[in-house]
């Protein structure tokens, strides 16, 4: 991608005090919804230029290139942000599983029946996805 887009693309975000913005990453074809992850100026582009997905990672302070110790890697099909620019949407094709507790995605707590409840089992162990 071209650096004037992605100039374009960050001219419409509104970074948080710490420079970041939330990303959602939506399963481009069935529309479930994988993770939340942060991006900032340097992410963005690396997702623009590169058509994988990169995020930053708080914990670490670094750039965080989904799938690099994992394998489970997220290639970008569609970035879009929304009206306010504060918010991200990333539709990609997941490879294999989005959580690093080996789940789909990250979103398996619900509340069930007035009781808190996972909802969706395990895929891969973690001990398997990172050694």
């Amino acid at each position: 991608m071209t650096t004037e887009i992605a100039s374009a693309v960050l001219a419409g975000m509104k970074f948080n005090a710490d420079g970041l913005v939330p990303a959602i990453a939506q399963q481009h074809d069935t529309g479930e919804v994988l993770m939340m992850a942060w991006m900032n100026e340097d992410s963005i582009r690396e997702t623009l230029d590169t058509g994988t997905v990169c995020y930053w990672s708080r914990s670490r302070s670094k750039l965080w290139r989904k799938g690099e110790s994992s394998g489970q890697t997220q290639k970008l099909i569609d970035f879009r942000w929304d009206c306010d620019g504060d918010t991200i949407l990333l539709m990609v094709d997941q490879a294999g599983v989005a959580c690093h507790t080996g789940r789909r995605n990250c979103f398996f707590y619900a509340v069930r029946d007035g009781d808190v409840a996972e909802i969706a089992e395990v895929e891969i162990d973690p001990k398997d996805l990172y050694g």
